[in-house]
């Protein structure tokens, strides 16, 4: 049996085992409403949180609220503090005569532009303005690392001419004698952005390539690969870049997922020899997986036990689909625990957002959006959804370079989940209260000073405590809560 397999039969009873064990014997928690923070026992340095920037950019740059939404994303003072922006190399669909793409919003401009003089494709940066003036922005307002991703390959490399897949759904749209072309492609934009000084630490090429992408379904760009041509390409960009000594590093293959196929993309991605050694990461996808502990677990155990040198990067996830009113401490909850439960069971040394802001219309009603921030359809205000508070529970004081470390909690404190970070000279504690009751907690560990934030139906990251420390706190019912210990 393989080690998935047995982690899969065994983790109930596993899961019984260990939630005796913290119950009872856990440094001697007695107190059944006590949760204490254990420094000593550490896990990873965190990496930084991030958003992406597809498709809104686009549309909100070079509008009225470009920089009012940049502040409120990547700016420490005024908003979420986001380290990471993730900048979309679009595949071009937008000038592309023969796109099937439903609808605007998800069609991109590309640097990649046919000259009619020469008959030939080449680089023009003057492309993308709205969308590189919301990379400006973001890194004027603290944002210190750039990742560039693609969903497709340029429409003019791939075999159906359209960057929202093949006709034929689950085959790959790019052929393979476009690899190196694609490669070179990517590279240029990179290594241009480098030159204009801009944080690019990481390229992703892939996005989600088990997805069948393209057939029947052409919502956005995208590319289906199988593991195999993953690994191919990739490999391919590898060998480039190390021949050119970039500043920049690979990541890949942001898969869709953590089921099944991920491990088949995940095995195969670290049976490369050339992947293994030059890529420190591999980043993948939260979805389909929202709340299923197990699942989670048993991925995030493999991971650790079969790649013990490697970082698992969370680099996409937003609420899919969405169903739960965007304005309700519900969606809020909905939002962290997904964070919570990536960072302590997939040990996730990054966390990333997928669209941070959504376009929606606000006569409609009660509001469904999978985003952080949703704009009017004139882009002239700004709306806030109830997870943008949920992730600024964790971004406002789980700083880049911190280090996750244990929680313990006694046994009568069902219904709340919780996660811990030290850095210098402080110790951040996020706790969730999923009941909905008021729940007293009593700290066992000890400080000076500390501050409390809370999020919940009627607040939203709110200090609500500031001041010399305090063993007993309450959190309200259905809510998010920030310790931080100084």
């Amino acid at each position: 049996m393989t080690l998935f397999g047995i982690l899969k039969k065994t983790v109930p009873a596993f899961a019984a085992a260990v939630s005796f064990f913290v119950s009872v014997f856990t440094f001697g928690l007695t107190d059944g409403n006590a949760i204490r923070i254990n420094d000593n026992k550490t896990y990873l340095q965190f990496d930084g949180w991030g958003t992406s920037g597809a498709w809104w950019p686009q549309y909100v740059g070079n509008t009225a609220i470009d920089s009012q939404v940049a502040k409120l994303l990547f700016n420490d003072e005024e908003g979420l503090g986001l380290d990471i922006y993730r900048y979309n190399i679009g595949g071009g669909e937008k000038e592309n005569p023969n796109s099937r793409i439903w609808g605007d919003w998800t069609k991109t401009e590309s640097f990649y532009v046919y000259n009619k003089q020469t008959g030939q494709y080449e680089l023009d940066f003057s492309k993308d303005a709205n969308a590189r003036k919301m990379m400006d922005l973001a890194v004027k307002n603290g944002a210190s690392s750039i990742i560039l991703f693609c969903n497709s390959p340029h429409f003019s490399m791939t075999a159906s001419g359209q960057a929202s897949g093949g006709l034929t759904a689950d085959s790959s749209n790019l052929p393979k004698e476009n690899y190196q072309l694609f490669v070179d492609y990517v590279l240029a934009v990179a290594d241009h952005f480098v030159s204009l000084g801009y944080p690019v630490t990481y390229i992703s090429p892939i996005n989600e390539p088990q997805w069948g992408w393209g057939g029947d379904w052409v919502g956005q760009e995208g590319c289906h690969y199988t593991a195999d041509e993953a690994v191919e390409l990739l490999e391919l960009f590898a060998v480039n870049m190390e021949e050119r000594h970039t500043a920049y590093k690979l990541s890949g293959p942001e898969s869709g997922c953590m089921s099944a196929d991920w491990l088949e993309y995940q095995n195969k991605f670290f049976k490369s020899k050339i992947l293994s050694e030059f890529c420190e990461t591999y980043s993948g996808h939260s979805y389909w997986m929202d709340n299923k502990y197990s699942e989670k677990w048993i991925a995030g155990k493999r991971f650790s036990a079969c790649f013990p040198d490697k970082k698992f990067y969370m680099s996409e996830w937003c609420e899919l689909p969405c169903s739960l009113d965007s304005n309700s401490v519900e969606s809020a909850l909905y939002m962290a625990n997904v964070i919570q439960q990536d960072l302590t069971l997939l040990n996730a040394a990054s966390w990333q957002s997928w669209t941070a802001v959504g376009l929606a219309d606000e006569n409609s009603g009660e509001i469904k959006s999978d985003t952080l921030l949703r704009v009017d359809p004139q882009y002239s205000e700004i709306h806030y959804n109830k997870r943008y508070f949920a992730y600024r529970q964790f971004t406002g004081n789980i700083c880049k370079g911190a280090y996750r470390v244990k929680v313990i909690a006694g046994n009568n404190l069902s219904g709340i989940d919780a996660v811990a970070f030290k850095s210098e000279g402080k110790l951040t504690l996020v706790m969730i209260n999923n009941t909905e009751k008021q729940t007293e907690i009593h700290l066992k560990n000890t400080c000076k000073e500390m501050e409390i934030y809370t999020t919940d139906a009627d607040k939203n990251y709110e200090k609500v405590f500031c001041g010399s420390f305090a063993s007993t706190i309450a959190l309200s019912a259905k809510s998010i809560t920030t310790v931080v210990l100084f």
